[in-house]
């Protein structure tokens, strides 16, 4: 057997064996020129039938699959038929060009025209660059990009997985998710919890092995043990026994003593929110409503992003919906937003900033959420992200009155927050601490990187502190403020009873770990969840705190998380 550890993001315990994800295709040298020998007409036909071979492979899987799945490569597939792109690479080659540079500038300037079209057509320039990288990939004889295709369940493998990459992903095919690279907070990490695969990141090495290996994945423990033996069998089977007992949640957060902990959902769009409301969840903790502004060269109206609001508004009536305002910025760029030439923009305008250097489009959203709140039941919150001060804090409850919103609020995710929680919350009514942002920043490390995973967690002592410090501000002078988290440490079971041990008053997360965190607040009262609080202050790093608490919570271990 071959062990290689990394970080576990999303528990279970699978035996399958392995895809690699291909290699993303390099772009061909800039002046290549057709390979000595080679007619102009000859490099044209081996273009025009790399391209046949892209057409026909992505067809057959179009045919095998359903819903946006089949829409988005029935739409790839004609693309690589477009009589524009190919015609352009052969004008290229016609100059001497190469059949790979050809087809690279051909697919650029294709790209180009179909963004600056607009509308439906500049949707389309994304698939001009995915049909581009596989005709260059038919051309070189190498895989193509994207997720690779099998007839049977596998675990996925990869450097790293970035959202576009899951666009055709079925989580019926794919067991597990498995990268060399990226964090606990990373994309990979976040899409893995959302569609309940069992998933490691950051464990290096993992991305030499062979297709074909068996695998055994422990998504909890943080391991991958290539060739498993027949103990490992066994956990797999335990595993696959008693996840059904975390199938669904009852739709009530507490512990044993029955100390109220609402569990939310993280949610996109009206599609989530539906899904998240199905599996139980009490409301929503986090309104992410950027995804109603990604992929837009212009701002949307009013009235659209009215109507996106109320489609989230309309699933949960009655409850509670926390909608954070435009988070922009850093790695969710808007054209007409943010700029892309600044040298940090983790660290720069992005989420509340962002109202500094464009005013108006914050005034616009707050308009369309009152307006999408009168026209349904649900008990809106409305919270700004990236708020560093008081005055920011309080400008910003200013803005949501003059909007005609109840009940504002602020994202702690910038340690400033955090420790001058008491002056903050006497301005707003709530706060939502964004572990993923807060960790990152406390611990200055980018939470998409690999090899800075073992900071980028929110078990680091320093993060819980600061967790603690925005409670004890929100009771400061009698205020009683609630103070959530939606970050993706409220995912984690352990980590969701210290949390409620430090006087978090809700947990949101995506609706899949709904069940398991439920399952394990249940099993312990609040005195208890206090002192395993105080036990992961006391640990002298992110690795005892989580191990500490894990031994006081033998449930994690029967449950396979």
């Amino acid at each position: 057997m071959q062990n290689f550890p990394g970080v576990g993001v999303s528990p279970g315990r699978i035996i399958g064996t392995i895809r690699q994800m291909p290699k993303p295709i390099s772009e061909p040298p800039a002046g290549e020129q057709l390979a000595a020998g080679t007619t102009p007409e000859e490099a044209t036909a081996a273009l025009k039938a790399a391209a046949g071979a892209v057409h026909d492979e992505l067809k057959a899987r179009a045919d095998h699959a359903t819903g946006d799945g089949k829409a988005v490569l029935e739409a790839t597939a004609l693309m690589a038929k477009d009589t524009m792109l190919i015609k352009g690479a052969a004008k290229l080659i016609a100059r001497g060009s190469s059949p790979q540079r050809a087809i690279w500038e051909s697919g650029s300037s294709v790209s180009e025209m179909l963004h600056n079209l607009g509308g439906y057509m500049a949707e389309r320039a994304t698939d001009v660059l995915d049909v581009r990288a596989r005709i260059v990939a038919e051309l070189r004889g190498v895989p193509a990009p994207g997720i690779p295709t099998s007839n049977e369940p596998f675990i996925l493998v990869a450097e790293d997985l970035a959202p576009a990459d899951t666009a055709t992903l079925d989580p019926n095919k794919v067991l597990a998710l498995v990268t060399a690279g990226g964090g606990p907070q990373s994309h990979t990490a976040i899409i893995a919890r959302s569609l309940g695969l069992p998933a490691v990141v950051a464990a290096v090495g993992v991305d030499e092995l062979p297709d074909g290996t068996e695998v055994y994945v422990d998504g909890a423990a943080g391991s991958i043990t290539a060739n498993p033996d027949d103990s490992l069998r066994a956990a797999a089977e335990a595993w696959a026994a008693t996840a059904s007992l975390l199938a669904e949640f009852s739709g009530t957060g507490s512990t044993a003593d029955g100390h109220l902990v609402p569990l939310l959902a993280n949610v996109g769009g009206a599609k989530d929110a539906q899904a998240a409301a199905k599996l139980g969840a009490q409301g929503v903790g986090l309104f992410r409503t950027e995804f109603c502004f990604l992929e837009r060269d212009t701002e949307p109206t009013v009235e659209e992003q009215a109507a996106a609001y109320k489609g989230v508004f309309d699933a949960f009536p009655g409850k509670k919906v926390v909608l954070r305002t435009l988070d922009a910025g850093a790695d969710k760029p808007l054209p007409f937003l943010t700029d892309s030439t600044e040298p940090n923009p983790a660290l720069g305008v992005r989420g509340y900033r962002t109202d500094f250097t464009t005013p108006g489009v914050l005034d616009r959203q707050l308009e369309a959420i009152a307006k999408a709140e009168k026209e349904s039941e649900a008990d809106v919150w409305v919270m700004a992200p990236m708020i560093s001060t008081a005055e920011e804090a309080a400008r910003f409850a200013t803005m949501c009155a003059e909007a005609g919103i109840k009940t504002p609020g602020v994202m702690v995710e910038v340690p400033s927050a955090a420790l001058t929680a008491d002056t903050i919350l006497r301005e707003v009514g709530f706060a939502s601490l964004g572990t993923n942002d807060l960790t990152q920043y406390a611990m200055a490390a980018d939470r998409q990187l690999g090899p800075l995973a073992g900071l980028n967690t929110p078990w680091q002592p320093a993060v819980l502190r600061l967790v603690g410090l925005t409670v004890e501000g929100s009771r400061a002078e009698g205020h009683n403020k609630p103070v959530g988290v939606c970050g993706e440490a409220a995912a984690d079971p352990a980590l969701a009873v210290v949390l409620t041990g430090l006087g978090v008053t809700t947990l949101s997360m995506t609706a899949r770990s709904l069940a398991a965190v439920a399952a394990v607040l249940k099993t312990v009262t609040l005195a208890e969840a206090q002192e395993l609080a105080k036990l992961a202050l006391s640990a002298p790093s992110a690795v005892e705190a989580r191990a500490w608490v894990r031994e006081k919570l033998p449930v994690l271990e029967e449950l396979g998380l």
